[in-house]
């Protein structure tokens, strides 16, 4: 008997790839949710990654009395996976939009997995370089935000 993969063509062989990878997706971002969703986020809006055995608390902080680029990014999912989103974005705003992206891609990865809906390809076709720039300038603005709040800007 010959092999699934031969008495599909071409186009149902990719559909079939694209749900797996899809579905790839979909697990990785539903267990990166739930991880969060698991966490009890720090009060002090960094730290909550300690909890992930064997990370340690922030070199940046011990060494330069400032946050690194991405501090309090899970202390901001675990916020938002509880549906906290305002403590979310208050917490760290890029940790906000990247977990409202990563359910966002959990949803739409599923979609995919149950429809075979190719309207991933609408996604690849936006990523663009400015895409990436305009990214990198949330991240740079959203580690300012972060430097200010923990200095005493705003109490997190």
């Amino acid at each position: 008997m010959p092999a699934v993969g031969h008495l599909l063509g071409p186009a149902s062989r990719n559909a079939v790839v694209e749900r797996l990878v899809a579905a790839v997706v979909a697990l990785a971002c539903l267990g990166l949710l739930s991880v969060a969703a698991w966490l009890e986020p720090s009060p002090t809006g960094v730290g909550t990654h300690t909890q992930l055995l064997p990370l340690q608390s922030c070199a940046w902080i011990s060494y330069a009395d400032m946050p690194c680029p991405t501090c309090g990014m899970t202390t901001s999912f675990a916020h938002a996976a509880d549906g906290h989103l305002i403590r979310s974005f208050i917490t760290q705003p890029m940790g906000c939009l990247l977990a409202v992206g990563t359910a966002a891609a959990f949803w739409v990865a599923l979609y995919i997995v149950l429809t075979g809906s190719p309207i991933w390809r609408v996604f690849q076709s936006m990523w663009r370089p400015i895409v990436v720039w305009i990214l990198g300038a949330l991240l740079l603005g959203a580690w300012g935000y972060k430097i200010w709040a923990f200095k005493g800007g705003i109490g997190v």
